[in-house]
């Protein structure tokens, strides 16, 4: 199993106040390694909230989240760290590159603190943005491109130090309907010709159809569609 969610609870406001938001209750989960997976439900549903506990970057009130087999809740901030940039890439709604920057320095930023060759790393940032179609791009600024080409590269920023899961965050949420079946097929053949394993939270059913498995979140608990 490579992630598992045993009784997850997470809510916002001072325990015991009656103001408190109860976000997730009980909840549960199983991914297997190689999965697409995609979880449905409307605004407010809690998606951000479950992507942000999987991905480290806020913490369980009650349960416990798995990663390979160990609780990263009880992750000293270095394992953190490095679970965050090694084991797990993320993608959100809006690409949040460096307006700064170009696309490959943006794709790079990830290795920056990787103890592996700069050379290596330029290799692969290469081969990726070739593969995803947006390489001739590579010395232009964010600013310069369109929403879908800047996601793309989000894409890429996101898989260059090799992750075992990748995080989506209605990553079509700001794409136009072409851009949308562009993009799916992009984490579609990542997922199937590199065992990426795919968790992506959604409000578009159109795109959590082209997934292996459909999970809906609703009254803080996932149910199968």
């Amino acid at each position: 199993m490579l992630l598992s969610l045993k009784d997850v609870t997470k809510g916002f406001g001072v325990p015991g106040d009656p103001s408190r938001r109860l976000v997730l209750e009980k909840l549960s989960l199983d991914v297997e390694e190689g999965e697409q997976l995609a979880i449905l439900g409307p605004s407010g549903s809690g998606k951000t909230t479950l992507l942000n506990l999987i991905g480290g970057l806020d913490h369980p009130d009650e349960g416990v989240v798995h990663f390979k087999g160990q609780g990263i809740t009880g992750f000293s901030r270095e394992e953190m760290d490095r679970y965050r940039n090694r084991d797990i890439g993320i993608v959100f709604q809006f690409h949040l590159l460096l307006p700064q920057c170009t696309l490959l320095e943006n794709v790079l930023v990830p290795t920056l603190v990787s103890k592996e060759g700069r050379s290596e790393k330029q290799k692969r940032a290469e081969a990726l943005m070739k593969r995803v179609g947006i390489w001739e791009y590579r010395d232009k600024l964010p600013g310069k491109l369109s929403g879908g080409e800047c996601q793309r590269a989000a894409v890429v920023r996101a898989m260059i130090n090799s992750p075992s899961l990748l995080l989506a965050d209605e990553p079509t949420g700001a794409l136009d309907r072409d851009s949308v079946d562009t993009l799916a097929d992009l984490l579609l053949d990542l997922n199937r010709e590199d065992g990426l394993t795919l968790l992506l939270v959604t409000h578009s059913t159109r795109l959590a159809e082209r997934m292996g498995r459909t999970l809906e979140l609703s009254g803080g608990a996932l149910q199968t569609r």
